[in-house]
C-alpha cells in the first residue's frame, strides 16, 4: 500500500530535507523514526519540495510504500485505525522540530513529487524595528531598510507565468530551469512583508533568488523593471543576491482529484521546454 503523510517542520536545525551522510536531515529523521515504527530495516520516503538547510516547512507531503500487513502488526495493541496508531507512534519517536499530522492510504495514481499540481511558498520580512520580534528570528528576517512594497509586488507580477527561470537558479546537470510561475506578490501583512510565491514547480535557490530581485527593487536600488530584464537574460545574474533561508516556509502542496493524479504525474515527468526552444 502507498501511504500520504503530511507533516511540518521547523528548519533551524536540519540540514534541508535530503539525507546526507553525517548530517541531521528531515529525511533521515522521519525515515528513521518510521522504520522503527513500522519495525522495518528501512524505509524510503518521496516528498513533495525538497527543502534546502534552514528552509521550513508547514505543509510538506511525502509517501512511502509498505506491505499492508505491516501497517497493521506496527499498531500492536492500540484499538485506533492502524495508520491513525502510526502518527501517534511518531509522536513519540520524532523529535519536537518535526511532526508527523496525518497519515492516510494514498489514492491510486498518487505521487507526493510528480502528482503536485502546485507548491505555495511564503516569505516573511521585517523592514520596521518595531516588527522585528527576537521570538520570531528563526522565521523572519530582520531587514534594516525600510522597503517599498508596492514596487516589490509590481516586479514580483511582472515574472508570473511560464519562463526559463535560469537567472534564479542554481543549474543542475540534465535539470530543466523552465517553471510556471503561477503567483508572486508582495504584502504588508501583521506589520510584517510577506511574499506568496506558487509555482507548479521550483528549482534549487529559485525562491530565496525572487526574493532577493524583489528586495533590491524594494529598496530603490533597481527600478521595477529590471526584475523582467534579470528573467529574459536566462543567465545566472551575480546582483541577484539569495536570501538567508530562514525566512521561507513551504505552505502547502495541492493535488489534483483522485481520478486525474496519474495523468498529472506523467505530464510532471516530461522535461520541459519553451517553444521557441523546440523549432
Amino acid at each position: 500500500m502507498r501511504i500520504r503523510l503530511d507533516l511540518s517542520y521547523d528548519g533551524t536545525h536540519f540540514h534541508g530535507w535530503a539525507t546526507q551522510p553525517g548530517l541531521r536531515t528531515v529525511q533521515g529523521t522521519v525515515e528513521a523514526a518510521l522504520a522503527t515504527a513500522l519495525r522495518v530495516p528501512e524505509v524510503a520516503l518521496t516528498v513533495a519540495g525538497r527543502t534546502d538547510t534552514g528552509v521550513h516547512a508547514r505543509g510538506q507531503v511525502v509517501h512511502l510504500d509498505v506491505d499492508p500487513g505491516v501497517v497493521t502488526a506496527s499498531a500492536g495493541r492500540s484499538t485506533d485505525p492502524p495508520l491513525e496508531a502510526l502518527v501517534r507512534r511518531l509522536g513519540g519517536l520524532l523529535p519536537e522540530d518535526v511532526r508527523v499530522h496525518r497519515a492516510v492510504e494514498a489514492p491510486e495514481g498518487f505521487d507526493a513529487r510528480f502528482g503536485a499540481l502546485w507548491r505555495r511558498y511564503a516569505y516573511r520580512i521585517a523592514d520596521d524595528p518595531a516588527a522585528v520580534d527576537p521570538l520570531e528570528r528563526g522565521h523572519v528576517l530582520a531587514w534594516r531598510r525600510p522597503l517599498d512594497v508596492a514596487a516589490m509586488d509590481a516586479a514580483a507580477r511582472s515574472l508570473t507565468g511560464e519562463h526559463d527561470f535560469a537567472s534564479f537558479c542554481k543549474r543542475r546537470e540534465g535539470a530543466t530551469t523552465v517553471r510556471t510561475l503561477l503567483d508572486f506578490g508582495w504584502e504588508r501583512r501583521d506589520g510584517l512583508v510577506v511574499a506568496t510565491v506558487r509555482a507548479d514547480a521550483f528549482c534549487h535557490s529559485m525562491v530565496r533568488s525572487l526574493v532577493g530581485c524583489s528586495i533590491a527593487v524594494g529598496e530603490g536600488r533597481r527600478p521595477v523593471a529590471w526584475a523582467a530584464e534579470v528573467l529574459a537574460a536566462a543567465r545566472r545574474d551575480p546582483a541577484v543576491v539569495v536570501v538567508p533561508p530562514h525566512g521561507l516556509v513551504l505552505e502547502e502542496v495541492r493535488y489534483p482529484p483522485d481520478g486525474a493524479l496519474a495523468a498529472q504525474a506523467e505530464r510532471a515527468r516530461v522535461v520541459r521546454t519553451l517553444p521557441e526552444e523546440e523549432t
